[in-house]
């Protein structure tokens, strides 16, 4: 089994929580081909804060001035990712800490200039992936990609999960997020959702921010190939080992 895990929210902002999720991918990751890409943004946010910088972001997505990211490359790239490697260490595996821009991982293209620097990934190579896992060790990668000219690009972490999955051909991409699961017009955590009833929650208001950019991502990991793809609360002990079992976590979205 090929599993594709993206990390995000205030999952990576607690130490234990950090070791925790650490612990559990290890244990699953001796049954399962295993990848880590993860986010920042609650640190991100911070780091520019605490420098007078205020974020800014349309439809969930951070507004990314030059300024901007210088930031996300010492973040993302820096210290949330060596957090993540030690975490992980620490569990007992073999960790790797990347970013798309190493041998090409994932290359992207300008967004949207009202964005900046910020990125749509137009490709991945998975060479450095399989490479990785076939001989053990375990990749974190940091949701930055770049281009043949150089330039990085900041991308929001679902959609370098999606790029990144598509690619490695996961069989199984788990969102693990600070929230309980996808919910409809009622409030109500819904279990199951297809494409249609996505674009629904999406078209009506009802799914805006983060959770509009999580759908939209995960909608574009179906239609590359992904079986399936899950949202589920990354804060409740054991999410990992009750995803793989086949436990209903969260929310499951199907094609």
């Amino acid at each position: 089994m090929r599993l594709l895990i993206k990390l995000g929210g205030t999952l990576l902002d607690d130490a234990a929580s950090r070791s925790r999720l650490a612990a559990e991918i290890t244990e699953v990751a001796k049954s399962a081909t295993v990848v880590v890409v993860h986010g920042g943004g609650k640190q991100m946010t911070r780091f520019l804060a605490e420098r007078g910088v205020e974020s800014r972001f349309v439809n969930g997505l951070r507004v990314t001035t030059p300024e901007v990211l210088d930031a996300v490359l010492k973040i993302f790239g820096g210290s949330v990712n060596a957090g993540l490697v030690s975490a992980f260490r620490a569990a007992g595996a073999n960790p790797v800490g990347l970013t798309g821009l190493d041998a090409g991982l994932v290359d992207a293209e300008p967004l949207d200039p009202e964005l900046g620097h910020v990125g749509r990934p137009v490709r991945s190579n998975p060479a450095l992936l399989d490479l990785l896992t076939h001989e053990g060790y375990l990749p974190l990668v940091a949701c930055i990609a770049g281009d043949p000219q150089g330039q990085a690009f900041n991308i929001n972490g679902d959609q370098m999960a999606v790029a990144c999955a598509g690619a490695f051909r996961a069989g199984k991409l788990i969102f693990l997020t600070d929230v309980e699961g996808v919910r409809d017009e009622r409030g109500e955590i819904r279990a199951t959702l297809t494409v249609a009833e996505a674009l629904n929650l999406i078209r009506t208001g009802v799914a805006t921010g983060g959770m509009q950019a999580k759908l939209e991502a995960a909608i574009s990991g179906l239609q590359k190939g992904v079986a399936e793809i899950l949202i589920s609360p990354g804060a409740q002990t054991g999410i990992i080992e009750k995803i793989v079992s086949g436990q209903a976590v969260g929310s499951r979205l199907i094609s």
